[in-house]
């Protein structure tokens, strides 16, 4: 036991201590120092101090030594200790950094840790650098160059703002009957069932579920939405071919709005989304009836973000599909459920970014866009 350092508190030095642990309101440095001082005053030695407040023996032993050779107030307001000195300046940091910026060396894929070490001492006057090193300062510029992501990097041009803003200018005219706006997209959802039985839950211990799971084929959602009649449905299919595509059309038109004048259907650029898929699934006169009733409005290529279909598929993933499904009967079963709540419900998307918005936000992207002429109504 180290008594070098004797802790001998007054009664009111003790109150005063176990009134801060009462109240939690001061730093934890604060408090746990307080705890060193009260355990010291009861007889305790240093080791045994130090596991439960989780600090060093040396800092129990430090912070009694300020408690003698000082007062009370001067042992509890320690500052922290200076670390040691940055191994880089400021001027390495950079070079660090622009290193990992930079294309990996011949024959590497990306920038590792070891590598950019490595290539920081041939570089600086450094005879070595750890990993820990590069990983701090690389975190402290929050870069992590052995990380990437795919991105969508579209090409704006005439074409792709002529079909934004057509496709805005429908969201944003009031509701018709006879002549509704209707997105369409299509999903892919895979059915997976269990390889070992689930163990239920039961009190303290929450439901428990192998990893290994068995894939059970995939099946294709059609997802048709009608934002402004809260209505929305979902048809399960095997697959997406244009003869699946040309029968959804035509349930669209004789089931979902017979006494629609003509329907305006929003939908991506996908290869079976065209009249002619009509033709080959249907004879010429029927194929020419159900187009005489549809409209198709496409969104940009790689823009798909302006269907609301594609929203209240993320809507259906997260609600309902978020779950091993194994068999076709039982999927749905559970999105025809989904649907019914959600229609009677009254659930709509708010749809908010129309087109002055997208002029105002996406001027830059405009072609032959002037910076200086105004970009909405509102400049």
């Amino acid at each position: 036991m180290n008594i070098r350092y004797r802790v001998d508190l007054s009664e009111t030095e003790r109150c005063e201590l176990e009134a801060m642990l009462r109240g939690g309101k001061h730093a934890a440095r604060t408090l746990k120092r307080a705890q060193i001082h009260l355990a010291a005053d009861a007889g305790v030695g240093d080791e045994i101090i130090a596991a439960p407040v989780a600090v060093g023996a040396s800092t129990v032993s430090r912070t009694k030594r300020r408690f003698v050779e000082g007062n009370l107030e001067r042992a509890l307001r320690e500052e922290p200790r200076p670390g040691a000195a940055r191994k880089l300046s400021g001027k390495d940091e950079a070079l660090l950094v622009a290193t990992a910026c930079s294309s990996p060396p011949e024959g590497r894929a990306r920038w590792t840790l070891e590598l950019l070490s490595d290539t920081l001492v041939q570089l600086t006057a450094h005879d070595s650098l750890s990993r820990e090193t590069v990983r701090r300062r690389l975190s402290e510029n929050a870069l992590k160059p052995w990380r990437q992501k795919k991105w969508c990097v579209p090409k704006v041009n005439g074409e792709s703002v002529a079909r934004m803003e057509d496709v805005l200018d429908l969201y944003a005219e009031t509701p018709d009957p006879n002549r509704p706006v209707v997105c369409f997209d299509e999903s892919p959802t895979q059915l997976i069932g269990e390889v070992r039985q689930p163990i239920a839950a039961e009190p303290g211990q929450v439901k428990r579920y192998d990893d290994e799971y068995r894939r059970h084929g995939t099946l294709n959602l059609f997802v048709l939405l009608d934002a402004p009649s809260a209505w929305r449905k979902v048809t399960v299919s095997e697959r997406r071919t244009a003869v699946d595509f040309a029968a959804c059309m035509r349930d669209l038109v004789d089931v979902d709005f017979p006494q629609a004048e003509r329907i305006r259907v929003v939908m991506d650029n996908l290869s079976t989304h065209t009249p002619g898929s009509l033709y080959e699934a249907f004879p010429a006169p029927e194929a020419h009836r159900i187009l005489r009733r549809l409209e198709f409005h496409f969104t940009p290529k790689h823009a798909s973000w302006l269907n609301m279909a594609e929203i209240e598929i993320g809507v259906l993933k997260g609600q309902c599909l978020a779950r091993r499904i194994d068999n076709r009967r039982r999927l749905e079963r559970e999105i025809a459920a989904w649907e019914r709540q959600r229609n009677a419900a009254g659930a709509r998307i708010h749809w908010m970014f129309p087109t002055d918005t997208a002029r105002t936000k996406m001027g830059r992207a405009y072609p032959n866009q002037d910076a200086s002429e105004p970009t909405s109504k509102e400049s």
